[in-house]
């Protein structure tokens, strides 16, 4: 496999490898995937996690288990009371 860089890229890489963290590209290339794919692992744990906190909320939505509410009222309640403060 053959990979193009931009200069900026390529010089990292050389950076790092010059730095003796790594002893060549292939090894900067490699933990660079290595850390991508377990960030976009954990993101998508984190998105299933959240999805199912929110799960119960959309089923009481669904169900018509919830209230309606205004936010520019709710806004205008707080610049009052703030107001007043």
């Amino acid at each position: 496999m053959h990979i193009s860089l931009t200069e900026k890229l390529d010089e990292y890489v050389r950076d790092k490898v010059a730095s003796g963290l790594y002893n060549n590209a292939s090894e900067v290339i490699r933990e660079a995937l290595r850390l991508k794919i377990a960030g976009e692992e954990s993101d998508a744990a984190k998105l299933q996690q959240l999805r199912e906190a929110l799960d119960p909320a959309w089923r009481q939505a669904d169900a018509g288990a919830c209230v309606p509410f205004d936010l520019t009222a709710i806004l205008d309640e707080l610049d009052q009371e703030t107001a007043h403060a």
